[in-house]
């Protein structure tokens, strides 16, 4: 997962909104969103190569999700998978404290990563390769490859997008949401993140959706929970051209 938006608290119907990018090499194995046959009550889809995942939520409201922090000159060639912090969280039963201390223990051991994780209403964001850790309290927010709210120019187009909506939409629009996720809109020279990757990388890299042949955005997901702790799982899946395939939804109470 490359990309998040995150609404705290913005929406009189709905207390949580995300709207999140997955992006991946389109090779790479994956399985759509769904509960786990190993784990019936964990919703999410599921890397292939390494068996982990992106993001999910099981029915108890624990949620976490993963983005990469693009560092290419502390790459390690041995690390471990990212994918499996969010299946472990989501799987076992440490608190989030004694998850963070798991976290902070291990942040040696993996690539750069931001981990968004807790219950839905109480949410955290930890960076190994800061070893910040923040709470997510009532606000807009976004997580892309560097840190929370990191100035890039699609963190603050979609943070604002997400905000604007949230204040004048009575009900919220899905379709509109998806809108903010399908932006191909690359940041002009001038205003490119410097990250270590080539220039014409930084440009394609840029925007909030991302496509070409190899390397691009593969799905996106809106996960809103109400204040009746309802949730809906919305998931549209994308080829190389970036054409929608696939749509799933999913909806439960969380228990």
């Amino acid at each position: 997962m490359c990309i998040l938006f995150i609404a705290v608290e913005q929406h009189p119907e709905y207390p949580l909104i995300i709207a999140a990018n997955r992006d991946e090499f389109h090779q790479r194995p994956t399985v759509q969103s769904d509960f786990w046959q190993d784990h019936p009550s964990l919703l999410a889809g599921r890397d292939l190569e390494a068996g982990g995942t992106w993001m999910g939520m099981n029915k108890n409201g624990r949620l976490c999700a993963l983005t990469n922090v693009r560092d290419p000159q502390k790459i390690l060639n041995n690390a471990i998978s990212r994918g499996h912090l969010v299946s472990e969280f989501l799987i076992n039963q440490d608190s989030q404290q004694d998850y963070l201390a798991k976290l902070r223990d291990s942040k040696q051991q993996y690539n750069g990563y931001n981990l968004m994780f807790g219950e839905w209403n109480d949410l955290s964001v930890y960076n190994n390769h800061t070893d910040n850790v923040s709470k997510l309290g009532p606000g807009v927010y976004g997580l892309s490859n560097a840190d929370l709210n990191s100035p890039w120019p699609k963190i603050n187009q979609g943070v604002t997008k997400l905000r604007e909506h949230c204040q004048q939409a009575v009900s919220l629009d899905t379709d509109k949401l998806f809108e903010i996720l399908l932006d191909q809109t690359q940041a002009k020279d001038e205003m490119l993140p410097k990250t270590g990757v080539p220039i014409d990388w930084e440009r394609k890299l840029s925007s909030i959706f991302i496509q070409s042949q190899d390397y691009g955005t593969r799905s996106s997901t809106l996960l809103l929970v109400n204040k009746n702790k309802h949730v809906t799982w919305l998931e549209h899946t994308f080829d190389p051209q970036g054409i929608n395939r696939k749509q799933r939804e999913f909806n439960f109470y969380i228990q």
